[in-house]
């Protein structure tokens, strides 16, 4: 196995969280914080603050010979809004926003690749940001596998499933069964 880390936001980590959890290839996935300025471990509270600059994230452990960069990259990409500055849905701020923080230079090639390549998907520019990897703050652990054991909050019902399904209609071949 060819183990690779990703890290990336795109609004609530909840959704996205939910959404690659459900992708072959992908070993583990955490919720947590990064690219802030306020040092030490944020906290949600904080973090939902907006004061720290940190945007709520995932870190994808994923086996690289059965979901490539790319491909993880392109499912994110088309599973949230990346047009919206620093908001999704009704989430705003810049905790919020749709972010790549690459590991090395070759995600960094590999994420140029692939805005690129959806440019022309949406109406609205891209304004994901790519950005070196920062330190990673893991969440705290009620924000851990959130959307699987709350599945019948209210949240998620408007909002995470509705993404479960496009996933499901746009990536069925890309699901774990």
């Amino acid at each position: 196995m060819k183990e690779e880390i990703a890290v990336f936001g795109g609004g609530c980590f909840w959704c996205v969280e939910a959404v690659v959890q459900r992708l072959k290839g992908v070993e583990k996935v955490e919720s947590g914080y990064s690219g802030g300025t306020v040092p030490g471990k944020p906290t949600y509270r904080e973090v939902c603050s907006g004061l720290t600059g940190h945007a709520e994230v995932v870190r994808v452990t994923f086996n690289a010979e059965e979901l490539s960069f790319e491909d993880l990259l392109t499912i994110f990409m088309t599973s949230h809004d990346p047009t919206q500055l620093n908001r999704q849905g009704a989430d705003y701020g810049t905790q919020y926003r749709s972010v790549i923080f690459y590991q090395n230079e070759a995600q960094k090639a590999t994420a140029e690749k692939v805005i690129e390549k959806l440019k022309d998907v949406y109406e609205d520019p891209i304004v994901t940001e790519l950005t070196a990897a920062p330190e990673f703050h893991l969440a705290e652990a009620d924000h851990q596998n959130y959307y699987n054991e709350n599945t019948e909050a209210g949240f998620c019902q408007a909002v995470i499933s509705p993404k479960i399904s496009k996933l499901r209609k746009m990536y069925a071949d890309r699901l774990k069964s």
